[in-house]
């Protein structure tokens, strides 16, 4: 295979229009699997969370989940979408090891959603506006794990495992309408919906949507067409992106390769490709099935859904409060700038700074730790926020701590350091590290003399009105306490001994 040089991004964007399409996959929270009462639970042993019906064997009928099918209106709800008043499963037939009956029990020209949209805000505070055109219910296949390649794919692999667990676990997909209008900023686009979607979710209560677990994946639509042309360009599909910085490479990626191609004189193929994420690169999968290669018809086996008006209005007066109304809130709450609003949702601060709050810190603190010493952390350890082994009631307890005295700044951030450490929530890493802030004035005021002493030049500065140079004895009594004295307080006893005014 020829292997093309990709374009550079300004020199392709250019001469071409980006125009995207995203499926979301997102794996529903329920106990149970859609069509059968096999648990959903992760981690259990390979095969043992599967029946007759998930497995496809003869003679099995499969039963909606009603709780599947409500949070598929909640969330073609939220999403602004009209609402079916009836619908139906179709199977989707295609023939591969993961997919134990054959065929995928999938919605596919009348979903249950459709019709919607979802405001984006990007990070200079713009809105983008994303048409939805549909939300529908389908399950989710097995998990094939191939054995003995290089790469983990099939390619050069021994021998494959099959366990169908994951196989009919509730499904609900979210596609998108052609994105077109967004230009150079289509991959920024790409992640700022799929971030903003991941938040409506979780708003929601429907699912955790952790992409690095599977609850959430992306595919990424792309095609170019020439600056001024309506007509859509030959798409390509990135499968399964699971992290938001990799929604927004590999759409930066195939908008550089799609270019590349085209300027060689070359020829998109409608192919799905794969996401490697150690490079931010894609590589071809296989041709890329149209709707009539899948043999949709509907499902026998089920009854239509025909969700009740009164239900559906039930279920939109019982919406949370959504993910952008709640950020304008805080933000005005917090008294903070929409920059600052952006960098802490980028950094995945909303919940736990709010969490902090609850938990007695005032905000502005909360925001301290969470986005300063542990955000620190966090890229140090290539870990989420959410990641640390922290709870936002120990970052309120520290806040507490420093609030009382009992901790400066520097004491603190030590403290945090041992909790992430694991010795202990900080009540126990102060007690085991000695932290707690040197409050005896007897004690203090030693420390000071004993600065003044053997500091006298210095001392002098400040008796001769050089009021500044008190911070050099400040800095000595620091030492001598090892961080643990309270700076400003030492400060005034400085001054006090050598009859300064501050």
């Amino acid at each position: 295979m020829t292997v093309i040089d990709l374009e550079s991004y300004e020199d392709a964007l250019a001469t071409y229009d980006p125009v995207m399409g995203l499926e979301v996959h997102v794996e529903l929270g329920t106990k149970t699997k859609m069509f059968c009462g096999c648990s959903t639970e992760l981690g259990q042993d390979a095969n043992s969370q599967t029946c007759p019906v998930c497995l496809g064997l003869p003679g099995a009928l499969p039963v909606v989940n009603e709780i599947g099918v409500e949070s598929a209106i909640k969330i073609g709800l939220a999403l602004n979408c009209e609402i079916a008043e009836w619908c139906r499963f179709a199977r989707k037939n295609y023939f591969y090891p993961d997919m134990p009956k054959n065929f995928q029990t999938s919605q596919y020209d009348e979903p249950i959603a459709y019709d919607g949209y979802l405001d984006v805000q990007l990070e200079d505070g713009e809105i983008f506006r994303v048409q939805i055109e549909r939300a529908h219910m389908e399950e989710d296949t097995g998990k094939s794990t191939h054995v003995g390649g290089a790469t983990g794919r099939i390619h050069g692999a021994s021998h494959s495992l099959l366990d169908y667990n994951r196989a009919g676990i509730p499904l609900i997909e979210i596609v998108t309408k052609p994105i077109e209008g967004a230009g150079a900023r289509a991959p920024e686009v790409a992640r700022a919906y799929v971030a903003e979607l991941r938040e409506l979710i979780k708003a929601l209560g429907v699912s955790e949507a952790r992409m690095e677990m599977g609850q959430m994946r992306c595919d990424v639509n792309l095609s170019l067409r020439p600056n001024g042309t309506e007509t859509f360009g030959t798409r390509s599909e990135t499968k399964n992106v699971n992290s938001l910085r990799s929604v927004e490479r590999a759409a930066r990626f195939e908008i550089q390769r799609h270019a590349a191609v085209l300027n060689s004189g070359g020829t998109i193929v409608q192919e799905t490709r794969h996401f490697h994420e150690e490079d931010g690169s894609t590589t071809a999968g296989r041709i890329k099935d149209n709707a009539e290669d899948y043999r949709y018809f509907p499902e026998p086996d089920l009854v239509p859904v025909a969700p009740a008006r009164e239900w559906v209005e039930e279920l939109r007066g019982a919406l949370p409060e959504l993910p952008r109304v709640r950020r304008a809130r805080l933000k005005e709450e917090w008294g903070v700038s929409e920059h600052d609003m952006q960098s802490i949702l980028n950094a995945g601060a909303v919940d736990l700074i709010v969490a902090t709050t609850e938990a007695g810190a005032p905000s502005d603190q909360a925001r301290k730790w969470w986005m300063g010493e542990l955000a620190r952390n966090a890229n140090e350890t290539g870990r989420g926020l959410d990641e640390l082994p922290v709870t936002p009631a120990q970052v309120a307890r520290v806040a507490e701590l420093v609030a009382a005295g009992d901790l400066n700044d520097k004491l603190a951030r030590q403290v945090l350091e041992g909790v992430l450490a694991g010795e202990g929530d900080p009540d126990t890493v102060v007690e085991k590290r000695g932290l707690k802030v040197v409050s005896d004035e007897g004690a203090l005021s030693t420390a000071v003399d004993e600065a003044i002493a053997g500091n006298a030049a210095i001392a002098d500065k400040i008796r001769g009105g050089k009021v500044a140079a008190a911070g050099a004895l400040v800095g000595a009594v620091m030492k001598a306490t090892r961080g643990q004295a309270d700076a400003a307080r030492v400060r005034e006893l400085i001054l006090q001994k050598l009859g300064v005014e501050g």
